[in-house]
């Protein structure tokens, strides 16, 4: 592994077996993550974006070991997360946590807060009931939540509380790495902001490094350094976030910048509308994935898959034909 990198993954796959019949006869598979490689530098969040459907939660979870890859290499702080066993495997879980979409349904709703915070200390840590409850209230100050109301439930709290719940459980154990998959997603925009704000001041207090996941550019704008574009099981495209934003190389970035909402008479991009139907993961295109819906398409593209391919000292494209 390289030291550069905190995570580093080197051609990553999860495949699903297609099944059918009554012997459940494998037919095919469901190429979710196809060939991934990418790495996560310590202290910096990696946003990575793409159309629902395209793997990012799928590559998250095996990222974080909570799938097993059908092929490719994950290190993490030096260390093959797929050869570790018991041990190693526990302690790893301590430094690797995730956030997830949904800060309702991600919660047990017949435990209380103290309870769902705490949780994470009661199973990998030694403490005492005083010590939980202090490391409570010491979480729950630090995402902004009024520790008067720790004996209260989930239903309790508003979305954007919940999600500060969530937050509060995956820092307890002081993770190294954090997914955010969809973190912000189902929040009113104001309070997104008020999140992102908070996941930005954590990060700088306690050191984090965050894959931040969502469907689109304008959120991981605002929290990103870099940023990773992912397509159909492909990784498509990574640069630094002001660089994707003013010269993005991939013709399907390029679509999903000029789906950012715009005030009409100020709007700096046309808008880009694709054609046709994203494919199925289980009978992806030939060549380029996305050469059946790409406006710049050629014949080359049909048939010659390109490679993640390094076009400048931080910016990878893997297109035959990068914009100008």
């Amino acid at each position: 592994m390289s030291s550069e990198y905190l995570l580093e993954a080197s051609h990553v796959k999860k495949y699903f077996p297609i099944k059918t019949g009554l012997l459940n006869r494998v037919v095919g598979h469901v190429k979710a993550v196809d060939d991934v490689s990418f790495g996560v530098r310590a202290g910096e969040t990696f946003g990575l974006v793409g159309e629902s459907g395209c793997g990012k939660s799928t590559l998250a979870r095996v990222l974080l070991n909570l799938k097993k890859a059908s092929g490719g290499e994950i290190n993490f702080g030096g260390r093959n997360i797929q050869r570790l066993r018991n041990r190693e495997l526990r302690q790893l879980r301590e430094e690797m946590q995730i956030i997830f979409q949904d800060p309702y349904g991600s919660l047990n709703p017949r435990f209380l807060v103290r309870d769902l915070i705490g949780e994470p200390l009661l199973i990998h840590r030694k403490m005492t009931s005083k010590e939980i409850d202090d490391r409570v209230i010491e979480l729950m100050e630090l995402v902004g939540l009024d520790v008067s109301r720790r004996n209260r439930y989930p239903h309790e709290f508003s979305g954007g509380q919940r999600q500060r719940i969530g937050i509060a459980r995956a820092i307890a154990l002081n993770p190294r790495f954090i997914v955010a998959d969809e973190a912000v997603s189902a929040l009113d925009v104001s309070v997104q902001s008020q999140v992102l704000n908070l996941m930005m001041k954590l990060q700088k207090e306690l050191g984090l490094t965050y894959l931040f996941i969502a469907h689109g550019l304008n959120v991981v704008r605002h929290i990103s350094d870099r940023v990773g574009v992912m397509y159909l099981g492909k990784m498509v495209e990574v640069a630094p976030t002001e660089d994707l934003f003013a010269h993005p190389l991939h013709p399907y970035t390029a679509v999903l910048l000029s789906a950012i909402p715009q005030p009409t008479l100020n709007r700096k991009t046309a808008r880009i509308i694709l054609q046709g139907e994203v494919p199925s993961p289980a009978n992806p295109p030939s060549g380029c994935r996305f050469h059946p819906r790409c406006p710049a398409a050629q014949n080359r593209c049909r048939v010659e898959e390109p490679l993640l391919s390094k076009v400048a000292p931080e910016r990878q494209v893997a297109c035959h034909y990068p914009l100008e």
